[in-house]
């Protein structure tokens, strides 16, 4: 399978895993199920840097707080990242996860084969960082959004919407 084949087929699992989550995640919402992300960030988990967690903004408006500090290298344009992610909508409802999918996301830095906005926090990032991301919406679907394959009249991401991610970066080459 070429390259191109492949990197096709990881867009359409990711599409389809993004569908089925939001499906599922929809119900548990309905069910009066917890969103599944608190609005303000939590503490470390244990073995994590237990210093006090401290959002920080890049140039662009990219919110991040570490969990834990990675040691490994930081990602710079062009590098070939393996990340670890779950995604959230403002309402704690999950858009999209790797654990579906049972593998990590593999993408180069800065090739925009992801969001800008993953592009410009990634690069503060050494690996084995666990952090969570808050995306503002300019540098994630914008107006557009993401609409249901189904049903036009509905999204699976609303125009505008600001995104939340938690992310763990495995490896960067």
């Amino acid at each position: 399978m070429t390259h191109r084949a492949t990197r096709r087929w990881q867009l359409c699992a990711a599409f389809g895993l993004t569908l089925a989550l939001a499906t599922g995640s929809a119900r548990a919402q309905d069910a009066g199920a917890k969103p599944a992300v608190p609005t303000t960030p939590t503490a470390p988990t244990a073995g994590a840097d237990t210093t006090k967690l401290v959002e920080q903004r890049t140039p662009k408006g990219v919110r991040y707080a570490f969990r834990e500090l990675g040691t490994g290298p930081l990602p710079k344009a062009g590098s070939r990242v393996a990340v670890r992610y779950t995604g959230f909508l403002p309402n704690g409802r999950i858009f999209d996860a790797t654990e579906a999918w049972g593998a990590p996301l593999r993408f180069r830095v800065g090739r925009l084969e992801v969001i800008a906005g993953w592009d410009e926090v990634l690069p503060l990032l050494p690996v084995g960082s666990r952090v969570r991301v808050w995306i503002p919406a300019a540098l994630a679907y914008g107006a557009k959004g993401v609409r249901h394959p189904d049903d036009d009249s509905r999204y699976l991401i609303p125009p505008d919407t600001e995104l939340v991610f938690e992310l763990q970066v495995l490896s960067v080459r």
